[in-house]
């Protein structure tokens, strides 16, 4: 009970804040691709603490990881529902994300250990709920607090369940001793994290100004590539014995075809799914709340192939399974590429939606499994961690992507996100009906030519894809490791 409270925060989390981007972008008179970074630097900061969970549950403590993480959270919680501008509310959202990376592995480490390994199963279809729900009731639960309460809400409603979460933690949970633990790669965490950021930064910032020569842009972009091939040459020193990210396990082509096909997936997923809200809110003109029921339908086909995927990777080998799914996705974003116009029907768009989510639940834990499946057991844990890593980053760098692309898409044809949806109307106003009769017609031809760009990168996903082990994993091998194994460890 614990652990689900927790669980439900940080998922809620995640999908939560897509139907109030464009409440959002009025309310702070921000453009979109300012306000795109609430949901990137929240994703950035997850992948940030991961790596540092392990070490901190040895060095600390399970028990008072799994507080602390929550106590991070509560107060980013409350600070980004007080925020004053986008970019306080962006601060306060990085500071939710150092919590919220570490609530889900200290939570299934606390579960693991509470239940012992005879009932591990039965820990992870518990623990398996919020995930399966979380992409239904995420945006339905924010639209409703965004439309009839505030976008504020959306923050603050974690408030209390963390309260109740730590009060219960700390009477239920029992006390772990601290006990020695590896050496933390402290100058890769300096190196990588800030990075990634300032790499992404500067390329989202370049392309959303439309000139990569300005000097904030070269300073931001050159100096978070220098830090990131800094990292490179850091962990691949012989000397380095315990990475932040091992990338000596990418030499194993099952590690790297899976990485691969991680990335362009992850980039293409989480950036359609960023801008789906913002189509049904701005060219339909439906509430927060409507939005968020028309995209129920994802999480509903998610939630009937993730426990079918996991049997049918055992059986048949996950290459063969990512390429099913991999199809369904690119079949339902093929939808929204070539059927989004201002008035598609909702049920061919809420049957995209299902096929994108069958797709997607026979496409990343089969893909993760497949890296895991030619791996000797102490490479899982570091495989497993430097997976979740790469998953997180590259959703981020997707939904900035996706959303710098939309807001050019939108610029070329004399329209604006940024507060007022018509370059016709002052920032923050709305549209009237009048001017609104005139421009939907661009604004959904923007929407759909952004959906070319998610859907190029799905079809190069096949090319890593093509390489993942298509043969089932081979029982009590020396060398493999069921692939129930990795999910479970982190």
């Amino acid at each position: 009970m614990v652990v689900v409270l927790g669980a439900i925060m940080s998922i809620l989390d995640v999908t939560v804040v897509n139907v109030a981007l464009k409440h959002l972008t009025e309310d702070f008179n921000a453009p979109l691709a300012t306000i795109q970074w609430v949901a990137t630097g929240y994703t950035l900061a997850l992948a940030t603490v991961i790596p540092v969970t392990g070490w901190a549950s040895a060095r600390f403590g399970t028990k008072r990881l799994y507080m602390v993480s929550i106590g991070l959270f509560v107060i980013g919680s409350a600070l980004a529902g007080m925020a004053w501008s986008a970019e306080s509310l962006i601060a306060f959202r990085i500071l939710q994300g150092l919590g919220g990376g570490m609530i889900m592995p200290a939570g299934m480490t606390i579960l693991t250990q509470a239940a012992g390994p005879q009932r591990v199963g039965q820990v992870m279809s518990v623990v398996g709920i919020p995930m399966l729900l979380g992409p239904i009731a995420g945006p339905i639960l924010g639209g409703w607090l965004v439309d009839d309460v505030s976008w504020r809400w959306i923050f603050y409603i974690n408030v209390p369940i963390g309260a109740v979460a730590l009060v219960l933690a700390a009477r239920i949970l029992k006390r772990d001793e601290p006990r020695p633990a590896e050496r933390l790669d402290f100058l890769g965490l300096v190196l990588l994290s800030p990075g990634l950021a300032a790499l992404l930064y500067g390329l989202a910032t370049g392309a959303e100004k439309q000139d990569f020569g300005r000097t904030d842009v070269l300073i931001t972009t050159i100096g978070g590539a220098l830090l990131v091939l800094g990292f490179i040459a850091h962990a691949l020193r012989r000397s380095n014995t315990n990475p932040l990210i091992d990338l000596r396990l990418f030499r194993r082509r099952s590690v790297a075809a899976a990485s691969g096909t991680l990335v362009l997936f992850a980039c293409a997923f989480f950036g359609a799914m960023l801008i789906l809200p913002l189509y049904y809110q701005t060219v339909r003109g439906e509430s927060a709340f409507a939005a968020g029921l028309l995209l129920a339908p994802q999480g509903f086909g998610a939630m009937v192939t993730m426990p079918i995927g996991g049997r049918l990777t055992d059986r048949l080998g996950p290459g063969k399974v990512v390429l099913v799914g991999l199809t369904l996705v690119v079949a339902g974003v093929a939808g929204f590429a070539t059927q989004l116009t201002p008035d598609s029907s909702y049920w061919a768009l809420g049957g995209a939606l299902f096929v994108m989510g069958l797709g997607m639940g026979m496409t990343m834990m089969p893909t993760m499994s497949a890296a895991m499946q030619t791996l000797q057991h102490d490479e899982v844990p570091r495989a497993s961690t430097s997976l979740n890593i790469i998953q997180q980053v590259a959703g981020s760098i997707g939904t900035a992507f996706i959303a710098v692309m939309l807001a050019t898409q939108l610029r070329d044809r004399g329209l604006d996100m940024g507060g007022g949806l018509g370059a016709e109307a002052p920032a923050g106003a709305q549209v009237p009906p009048n001017i609104m009769a005139q421009i939907m017609d661009k604004m959904a031809d923007a929407f759909q030519t952004t959906y070319w760009w998610s859907l190029g990168l799905l079809v190069l996903a096949f090319l890593p894809a093509l390489l993942l082990p298509r043969k089932k994993p081979v029982a009590d091998s020396d060398d493999a490791v069921p692939l129930e194994k990795p999910m479970v460890m982190h």
